[in-house]
């Protein structure tokens, strides 16, 4: 199990009023993200948010930058052949796979870079904020390599299969106006408005029932993907609402006209 006081270097968490802030944080190589980290996503993140003191989870980057997306300085050690290159390529969608599975929703605020992998996460997040300046784009057919297949679902869900293939094709770069325009995006902000806007759609997000927002989070996941088996588990979560003492705060609040205290329960 992952020690929470001791993230992998190159990533800062904390935890505030429910509102879990992740930041990759390698300024001299634009948040680059090593195996090291990869492994931090795909194992640690979902045991620290197993127990549901966070509520929502922001993921953002250092220095202006979101993230460079796979640390390329890494691969002729971890991505040298075919059979290393598999298993770092499962390490990826094992990261991606884990944010996007996360019981609480999660929100990528976005400035400079978005790269490759770095997209990757972003896309596996549930809501995406950018400024004006980040830029997009998925170089993988410029180092001769493929995206993961398992992860292209994520991508064409997120912006559509048109701009999927632009950016897999391709490798062409896109501004926040032109992902807003395709819908990867719900918002554009300015520069020093990112930090304070993202974190004030999460605490919005945290404010209401836990328990709710999961069961919503559920069901957008099973209009995704249209699988019975996620479809089940949205229509059991969103069952055991209607017993829950979230649902009976929330008519005792409504009638006596106050904020709601909702306790994830």
């Amino acid at each position: 199990m992952h020690d929470r006081s001791t993230p992998p270097p190159g990533i800062v968490f904390e935890c505030d009023d429910h509102v879990l802030t992740l930041r990759m944080d390698r300024p001299a190589c634009r948040n680059a993200v090593n195996a090291a980290m990869w492994t931090f996503f795909a194992d640690a993140l979902p045991q620290i948010t197993a127990d549901g003191a966070a509520r929502c989870v922001v993921l953002t980057g250092g220095d202006g930058n979101f993230s460079a997306g796979a640390d390329i300085a890494e691969f002729d050690t971890v991505r040298k052949d075919a059979a290393t290159a598999r298993r770092y390529e499962a390490l990826n969608v094992a990261a991606f796979s884990a944010v996007a599975a996360l019981p609480c929703p999660t929100i990528a605020a976005i400035d400079g870079i978005c790269f490759g992998g770095a997209f990757g996460l972003a896309a596996a997040c549930d809501l995406r904020l950018a400024t004006g300046r980040a830029r997009f784009a998925i170089p993988a057919a410029r180092l001769g390599l493929a995206y993961p297949a398992a992860s292209v679902a994520a991508i064409v869900a997120a912006t559509g299969p048109q701009r999927a293939a632009e950016l897999l094709y391709a490798a062409r770069s896109f501004d926040g106006q032109a992902m807003r325009d395709c819908g990867f995006l719900c918002g554009i902000v300015g520069h020093e408005a990112l930090g304070a806007d993202a974190l004030a759609m999460a605490q919005a997000i945290a404010a209401n029932a836990p328990l709710s927002v999961a069961a919503s989070k559920a069901a957008i996941r099973a209009a995704q993907t249209s699988a019975a088996a996620d479809l089940e588990k949205a229509e059991r979560l969103g069952a055991a609402t209607f017993d829950s003492a979230d649902y009976a705060e929330g008519r005792a609040a409504f009638r006596e006209k106050r904020t709601p205290q909702f306790r994830g329960e």
